[in-house]
């Protein structure tokens, strides 16, 4: 197994365009980490670059302590699976898998070894003797991860390998990917624009925009306590809600529409934004709207206009004075369209961000 360092690293490519900005990071061994971000937002170049594919600009890249910076791709120790399964067609399972060993000189019977071994992990047994295209898009999938973990690499690549499957064999795919890799015990660096994905599979997160990690934390750290605007809203679904105003000296958060006085906490997170313009934000799934106690939380109203029932519960889209809001309630609490609800955000769910920078001004203790 492998851990791995990145140190300051930037992309450049010759016409000027730079891809990544300043990237750092420390992974340990056995180690499952996403890069998460959109399209354009470097995490694909960070991973080439990770593989040897994409040359390192500046800064350094370590695996088990030795820069590889300059290491070729075969001799780093990754194994790599890419977003189409590029396996080929006119080769059976077994001898897909078989192939990279193959060209290795690895051993004919080491190579049935381990084809046979990696088979029974990702549940192929049955399949090898069969042609891609006889296989499913799951099936294929599997195979394609068989390619990459049958190599006993320190560290598997992954960019984003489930983007082709549709959203039932992505769900079952999460699930045979996590469970293969904590059965392998490997280091793996996976990528993909789904933040769902990456709250469902990894033991941290790096959250990317425009070339820049934003945030670094495991999935609880990345919702509870998002470092930033972008990751609060990029993080979680649906995204979190965001309203601006004003901090008055007197203790309230307000704008052209409500006011709304905050708790002694808020006013001590608050208190540098006195008279400046901030952004309040909260999370859809933390308003109530029933037994609303002012005393523990602020209460808005606003203007029902879609009900979204997605059977355990139900999104509520709604309007403030022009601004839209989403709230996730129980399918059971009552709403008509068109007409003014009341809810509820309880002060330990509300976010406060600098306009200006879009800092969080709240970054507090993660309770289990």
């Amino acid at each position: 197994m492998a851990k791995l360092k990145m140190t300051h690293v930037d992309k450049v490519y010759d016409n000027g365009f730079q891809a990544v900005y300043d990237f750092s990071i420390d992974i340990d061994d056995n180690e499952f980490i996403v890069l998460v971000g959109p399209s354009g937002c470097g995490k694909s170049t960070t991973l080439r670059m990770i593989a040897g594919l994409e040359t390192i600009t500046r800064g350094q890249l370590y695996i088990n302590g030795r820069l590889v910076n300059n290491v070729a791709p075969k001799d780093r120790g990754i194994a790599m699976v890419f977003q189409s399964y590029a396996l080929y067609p006119h080769l059976s399972v077994y001898e897909n898998m078989a192939f990279g060993l193959q060209l290795q000189g690895v051993d004919e019977d080491e190579i049935e070894v381990r084809v046979l071994e990696t088979a029974r992990i990702l549940g192929l047994e049955d399949y090898l003797d069969r042609k891609p295209r006889e296989l499913s898009g799951g099936q294929r999938q599997r195979v394609a991860l068989g390619r990459a973990i049958i190599r006993h690499a320190d560290v598997y690549l992954m960019d984003e390998p489930l983007s082709n499957l549709d959203a039932k064999q992505r769900v079952h795919m999460r699930s045979e990917i996590i469970r293969i890799h904590k059965r392998v015990g490997a280091t793996t660096i996976y990528v993909t624009h789904d933040q769902v994905e990456a709250m469902t599979m990894a033991d941290r997160i790096v959250v990317m925009k425009d070339g820049v990690s934003q945030q670094i934390g495991t999935p609880k750290e990345l919702y509870f306590n998002p470092s930033n605007i972008f990751v609060a809203g990029f993080i979680g679904d649906p995204p979190m809600n965001f309203i601006e105003g004003t901090i008055s000296n007197d203790g309230y958060f307000f704008n052209d529409n409500f006011k709304v006085k905050l708790n002694d906490e808020l006013i001590k997170v608050t208190s540098s934004h006195i008279n400046k313009e901030v952004v309040m934000g909260f999370r859809p799934e933390d308003v109530i709207c029933q037994d609303i106690d002012e005393s523990v939380g602020i209460k808005l109203e606003a203007i029902v206009e879609i009900g979204e029932l997605l059977g355990d519960n139900r999104n509520l889209y709604c309007n403030i004075k022009d601004k839209r809001i989403i709230l996730r309630v129980n399918p059971y609490v009552p709403f008509k369209l068109d007409e003014l609800i009341s809810f509820m955000v309880k002060y330990e769910n509300l976010h406060f961000f600098d306009k200006k920078t879009e800092k969080n001004l709240r970054l507090g203790e993660i309770n289990d």
